[in-house]
């Protein structure tokens, strides 16, 4: 794992996150016990603290020898409220899936906080970090390699009881994996059917049938739509409202259709080879973006209606998008902005409400890491 120094540990660059209100527990059992904790709807479940993720690029083969870092998450703080749908964005690349990882706990983080109910995940083990795995779930972007081929569907969405039998006793589990079939819109006689029998959205909701066996609060979804068509994109995302409200889940929703994210999301979240461009709730984001990367995604969206193509400016980012193993000095996007001045390598921009805003009651009164923030007008994502 790569180790940061002093000098090159990232600063939590979010002042506007709430306070972490951290649980008081001094035992493996008080740890268990208080993720069983309500949390009201509106107050934060998820609470992420300057994460860091550094992947370590080595040099020889004998004596191995750390050369530098792929710096994929570089610093991001952000909160998730019970019951709301936070979305990422980005080019691929970004660190996105790598957030969700880390959240999950399926990779080990180089730097910074997870916290859950007042916990921090990445300092759980044991029969805690078990308990958490429960409760946050995640729903994987290819439903053809997700699910095991040589499973049944009864199998495969049972396969989470088998790990946590508490919540499904042995006698109950096939009862409960047709209430799940028929909970995502799938006939339940299906239970003894394998994958290879369905269709790419059918996968998908037994995959969604699978997040959901274990009865958890979060569900991370890493691009669960991308490789479904249009139609059957629109399907399962309907779908996966409907469960939000009826199962009381708070959602982060990870994807480049920026259409999709502003229809399922409440807030959204931009980000940029590794960190946090730009957050606020899809009405800011879409309407009001003013942080030159995200007005430049925002024009690059197909347009429907051809007076409103014919008249709106297409922002063309020039260069590519930096090596995160060895990215911009201050702010990661001066390479590829038509704002770039010298402040912008100097000085690394602070996500936060720009200075000009900060008085107004105005939709552009939202978190921008942007050292000449401004609004303008583009064509949004309908």
């Amino acid at each position: 794992m790569a180790e940061l120094t002093k000098a090159d540990e990232p600063t939590d660059a979010t002042p506007n996150v709430s306070e972490v209100d951290v649980a008081d527990v001094h035992s493996e059992e008080e740890a268990v016990a208080a993720l069983d904790a309500h949390v009201d709807r509106g107050e934060p479940i998820l609470q992420v603290r300057n994460l860091v993720k550094h992947f370590p690029l080595t040099q020889g083969i004998v004596i191995k020898r750390q050369i530098g870092a792929v710096k994929a998450v570089d610093g991001i703080s952000f909160d998730l409220y019970q019951g709301e749908t936070l979305g990422i964005v980005g080019e691929s690349g970004c660190g996105k899936s790598t957030v969700a990882k880390l959240l999950m706990n399926l990779e080990q983080a180089t730097a910074g906080e997870i916290f859950y109910k007042g916990q921090d995940i990445t300092k759980l083990s044991g029969k805690a970090l078990k308990a958490v795995r429960r409760n946050i779930q995640m729903i994987f972007q290819d439903p053809y390699t997700s699910l095991n081929p040589r499973m049944t569907v009864g199998d495969i969405i049972g396969e989470p009881f088998d790990i946590h039998p508490e919540v499904a006793p042995k006698g109950d589990r096939r009862r409960k994996v047709q209430e799940l079939l028929d909970v995502v819109g799938l006939n339940p006689e299906y239970i003894n059917r394998y994958p290879h029998q369905f269709s790419g959205g059918q996968r998908q909701r037994i995959g969604i049938a699978r997040g959901l066996a274990l009865n958890p609060e979060v569900i991370i979804c890493d691009e669960p739509v991308s490789a479904l068509d249009v139609s059957v994109q629109a399907q399962v995302i309907n779908l996966m409202e409907g469960l939000q409200d009826e199962f009381n889940l708070s959602y982060i929703f990870i994807a480049h259709d920026l259409s999709i994210v502003r229809h399922i999301s409440d807030r959204v979240g931009v980000m940029y080879l590794g960190k946090m461009a730009e957050i606020g709730t899809d009405e800011q984001i879409y309407d009001h973006p003013t942080h030159p990367y995200t007005q430049a995604l925002l024009s690059a969206v197909p347009v429907p209606d051809p007076d409103a193509r014919d008249h709106r400016e297409r922002i063309i980012l020039t260069g590519d998008v930096p090596s995160p193993a060895n990215p911009p000095s201050g702010c990661r996007f001066r390479t590829r902005c038509w704002k770039a001045q010298d402040k912008c390598a100097q000085e690394v921009p602070l996500l936060a409400v720009p200075e000009r805003f900060k008085s107004s009651d105005s939709p552009a009164a939202h978190e921008s890491a942007c050292h000449f923030a401004e609004e303008k007008d583009v064509v949004h994502a309908g």
